[in-house]
């Protein structure tokens, strides 16, 4: 199966793994399983860094490519189909990384593992963390 990691889940994968579901878990453990983590996800890790909201070991543009290294977790580019495809998308959330993930999400065919309910009124599967 193919997933795509909310910003919060990646997080959680690295620094509280205790905090997902044992079902969660035992998805993100599996080796046939491929997990993905949007270049959204790292905007986000790195503009709230530099607004100082998260704190992180090192500088995210060494800590981030390192970790998903680590943790065998693949990048999804945004491409420009993404981007356009936020326009239509009907405005339940307003956070712009979240509504890029679920552009992405319908757009490449993946479910997204989070805790966030933001994302159920979307078109989108989610698996729940």
């Amino acid at each position: 199966m193919r997933i795509l990691l909310d910003t919060q889940c990646w997080l959680w994968m690295l620094m509280a793994p205790e905090r997902f579901t044992e079902d969660s878990r035992s998805l993100i453990e599996a080796s046939e399983n491929d997990l993905y983590l949007s270049a959204a996800s790292a905007w986000e890790i790195a503009i709230k860094y530099g607004l100082g909201k998260l704190t992180l070991p090192s500088r995210p543009s060494e800590l981030i490519p390192e970790l998903m290294s680590m943790t065998a977790v693949a990048a999804l580019p945004v491409l420009h189909s993404h981007a356009l495809r936020v326009a239509d998308l009907p405005t339940h959330h307003r956070d712009p990384f979240d509504r890029l993930l679920v552009a992405q999400a319908q757009l490449e065919d993946l479910p997204i593992l989070t805790t966030d309910p933001q994302f159920e009124p979307y078109e989108v599967e989610t698996l729940e963390a």
